[in-house]
């Protein structure tokens, strides 16, 4: 849960994300330290900045968490921000060559395809330069809650992951299988994991009427690592059946009155590829990659129509088929030329075991509701 404290220098009221120890002010930039937020009182308020970090040299650089998007006010038709996050978890043993392929190709698809500013997309990856950006729990969680603030009736949001995903056992009976889904942020062995539920009273519940938020998620055990309340069965054949999974508990789990939908590469007991046996190019993962060829190849027109070909992808693979690389020409086919890192993860003898799924806050006919972010 996130808490409130003020402003160290102008006592504007700021909300503390769990386990941080300071926080920057969005009015006047000062940083405010928190020993411990229970009960630590706030440093004088005629403190620098400086002074409050207990450094000398010159201020540290502003956080991008802490201010929506620079530029005008929003249009009639809202604004765009997403959060990409790409983990390869290099030299060490959980290492994945693709990810980080998949955030630069998620980014491309939305600066050239759905108009996202380049200025509204937060990139989190082991090749950022700025300490805010590394992939860790704790710039996740400030990324996630950057992504929502300030969120106004016609805005669309996206959050995009690739990296490991896990699971553990739940005990609030909030789980129809028992199990917490969860993702994995660079520093997991650590500092832990995000478990869905933290995810969903980040950026789902707090969503008003109005906002749309998408996730597209290329993780083991996904299916629903959003906690949303319903899940979209669809048969091999293309026929669907939403299933209720609200909590037996109570406990609210979907929007404040937004929409939220979301991607993910397989169900709660799957895992996800990491593989070169789509793009015939060099590694991405499976789900990413499949989603990117349906929106290239003309099927992104419903998420009835995204879904089956995501699936029709991935089983051609899993067959023997052979899946392809997008179609040709395609943007993002030159783009994964540049990106070539030379390695990938093979498939084993099975092939492609996964089943991309979707989720959503309420139900829709999945065939007739336009896709579009």
């Amino acid at each position: 849960m996130y808490m409130l404290v003020n402003c160290s220098n102008c006592r504007t009221p700021l909300q503390l994300p769990p386990g941080a120890t300071s926080i920057r002010c969005v009015i006047c930039q000062a940083v405010t330290q928190i020993a411990d937020p229970r009960n630590a009182p706030p440093p004088p308020s005629s403190a620098s900045p400086s002074q409050l970090s207990g450094y000398n040299g010159p201020p540290p650089a502003p956080s991008p968490y802490n201010h929506a998007p620079p530029g005008p006010p929003p249009s009639p038709h809202g604004r765009k921000k997403a959060v990409i996050v790409g983990i390869s978890y290099k030299f060490s043993r959980h290492e994945l060559k693709g990810c980080i392929n998949d955030a630069k190709c998620m980014k491309y698809l939305l600066m050239n395809r759905f108009q996202f500013p380049e200025s509204s997309i937060l990139m989190l990856t082991e090749e950022e330069t700025d300490p805010y950006r590394i992939p860790t729990i704790q710039n996740m969680r400030m990324a996630l809650f950057w992504l929502v603030q300030g969120c106004q009736p016609g805005d669309s949001l996206l959050f995009h992951y690739s990296g490991h995903g896990s699971r553990q056992r739940n005990y609030n009976g909030d789980e129809v299988d028992g199990y917490d889904e969860t993702l994995c942020p660079l520093d997991f062995e650590t500092q832990g994991m995000l478990v869905d539920d933290e995810i969903n009273a980040t950026i789902v519940r707090p969503l008003p009427r109005g906002v749309k938020l998408h996730s597209i998620i290329d993780a083991c055990h996904s299916g629903t690592v959003l906690d949303l309340p319903f899940l979209c069965r669809m048969s091999r054949s293309g026929h669907y059946i939403w299933e209720d999974h609200r909590p037996r508990s109570g406990i609210w789990k979907g929007t404040n009155g937004g929409e939220a939908i979301s991607f993910s590469g397989c169900d709660d007991d799957q895992t996800s590829a990491d593989t070169a046996a789509l793009s015939k190019i060099t590694s991405t993962g499976a789900m990413t990659f499949c989603f990117i060829q349906a929106i290239e190849r003309g099927h992104g027109t419903t998420y009835g129509s995204i879904l089956t070909s995501m699936r029709s992808a991935i089983r051609s693979v899993g067959s023997g088929g052979g899946g392809g690389g997008i179609a040709g020409g395609g943007a993002v086919t030159s783009l994964l030329s540049m990106l070539m890192t030379g390695g990938n993860v093979g498939l084993g003898g099975g092939g492609l075991q996964q089943e991309p799924q979707l989720t959503a806050c309420e139900s829709f006919d999945a065939y007739s509701k336009p896709f579009s972010l």
